[in-house]
């Protein structure tokens, strides 16, 4: 186990209770995450209570957990350290009730040495997120708590009040962390360090020299098992206001008085509250042909399995710079980019033909995946007689770095900040009614969906919507392999 700073993981040690701990999303990202940070001595104590539908007892909990680890987890599991991280594993079956849970985290604490803190996370389905809370209220677990909590956060403004409210009845604001898994990327936060740590980009991030923004988020996979969520639901509800726009808030948000949570959110809903009612003209809502043979699907369904959209922010440094916003099921490419084009030179001096602007504008791109990529992409002067000019870029891969294994998976670092309490990455009330309310002309006049081609990159009317501009996706150029394969 390697010591870690104490600023890096939490003062005190952790009771962590899991709801929904047999769920898929446990499986594959929160029992592994939380093995990787208790073995990299990021916790200085720990206990974790599974709590999920299912008739576990603690010794069949730790042989799922094996499991599950032994399937997800990234990294090679030590049997010592395995040993260790079981001894660590309760399980309280949901229909046990308030008291057996109550006595289940009590235990964990005496088991710890002085003050605890617990961590309550609730990876269950949106209509048993109430159940679970006032069942925490129940069980007196409130107190020296902080909860996670998952999408969505309602579905539109009303919906999303009303829970807030509810919330807000057992847990105050400040407990409440509600999760984006895009934003705990390293990608998401070295926007700010890209913006602010930098003379060179810090000046011309605005209107004068930034022409248009994509925050572009196509993914190849259908639906699975999610199909009755989904129809319920669709791609902007989704994908888009709890992901995408909060994407838009770290990229367009005035610098900070600190890094602290506090300013980073301020500055986040400061953008939320200039953001311009999304105008359904400037929308197309595709659907994947055979969507609505689905199991589960109305076959006359209208809901949404591609969006694209174009918003507007309102202040002195992004009037009149479109963001463009598209995301998607069964698409060409899985991409999760930030592409910023730069304005074009007022006057080009050079000759006709010689490939200036063929390939589009400058580009900075950011690349969201879990190790941070970057790209700057500019014309340079072919080699040899002549001045013909071609596209280059620069490109930066974290995989290029001996820090790559110290990359944190996005519920890892997040559940880590949970447990400092740092709110810098998760969505707040304000933000979210906010962008529940701009969005409310888009739920209220939806455009009609338009079919498209499983593979594609959607339906062929995302061109008009972007025009005179072209989509980012596919690249012009690629990612170059840092194994120079």
């Amino acid at each position: 186990m390697r010591t870690i700073p104490l600023s890096v993981g939490p003062k005190f040690p952790q009771v962590v209770v899991l709801f929904g701990a047999t769920g898929d999303l446990s499986r594959r990202k929160l029992l592994p995450g939380l093995y990787h940070l208790a073995l990299a001595g990021f916790i200085p104590g720990y206990r974790i209570i599974g709590v999920s539908l299912d008739e576990h007892d603690a010794d069949s909990f730790r042989a799922f957990t094996r499991k599950a680890l032994d399937e997800f987890s990234g990294r090679p599991i030590n049997e010592a350290d395995w040993s260790a991280f079981a001894e660590t594993l309760d399980y309280v079956p949901l229909s046990a009730g308030a008291e057996v849970l109550k006595a289940a985290v009590a235990r964990a604490e005496t088991a710890l040495d002085g003050e605890t803190r617990r961590l309550h996370y609730l990876s269950v389905p949106p209509a048993a997120a109430l159940s679970v809370v006032r069942l925490l209220g129940e069980a007196d677990l409130v107190e020296r708590a902080r909860i996670i909590m998952e999408k969505p956060f309602g579905t539109d403004l009303a919906s999303a009040v009303s829970l807030n409210a509810r919330l807000h009845e057992v847990f105050t604001e400040e407990q409440i962390f509600r999760i984006d898994h895009f934003l705990g990327k390293e990608a998401a936060q070295n926007i700010l360090a890209f913006r602010f740590a930098n003379g060179l980009f810090e000046p011309i991030w605005n209107r004068t020299f930034i022409d248009h923004v994509q925050i572009d988020v196509p993914e190849t996979l259908g639906l699975g098992q999610r199909t009755g969520f989904y129809e319920a639901t669709g791609a902007f509800k989704d994908m888009v206001v709890t992901h995408l726009f909060q994407i838009l808030g770290f990229m367009a948000m005035e610098p900070p008085t600190s890094l602290e949570s506090g300013p980073i959110s301020e500055e986040k809903n400061k953008v939320f509250r200039s953001m311009l009612p999304i105008d359904p003209k400037e929308v197309v809502r595709g659907q994947y042909a055979g969507y609505r043979s689905e199991p589960g699907v109305d076959p006359l369904s209208e809901t949404e399995t591609f969006i694209a959209l174009q918003c507007r922010i309102d202040n002195w440094r992004w009037a009149g710079v479109p963001f463009f916003l598209r995301t998607g099921k069964k698409l060409a490419e899985g991409q999760r980019i930030i592409s910023i084009a730069f304005r074009e030179p007022p006057k080009s001096m050079f000759p006709a033909g010689s490939g200036v602007g063929a390939q589009g504008p400058d580009h900075l791109t950011f690349d969201l995946a879990d190790a941070t990529k970057m790209s700057l992409s500019f014309y340079g002067k072919r080699p040899g007689p002549g001045m013909r000019l071609d596209k280059l870029s620069m490109q930066f891969s974290m995989k290029d770095t001996d820090f790559v294994g110290e990359v944190l998976e996005a519920y890892e670092r997040l559940i880590l900040d949970a447990m400092r309490g740092d709110h810098t990455l998760f969505n707040t009330a304000e933000g979210i009614e906010r962008l529940w309310e701009v969005s409310q002309p888009l739920l209220d006049e939806p455009p009609p969906v338009r079919l498209y081609a499983p593979g594609s990159w959607g339906p062929k009317s995302i061109h008009q919507l972007v025009a005179p501009h072209a989509w980012r996706l596919p690249f012009e150029r690629v990612w170059r392999d840092p194994n120079g394969g």
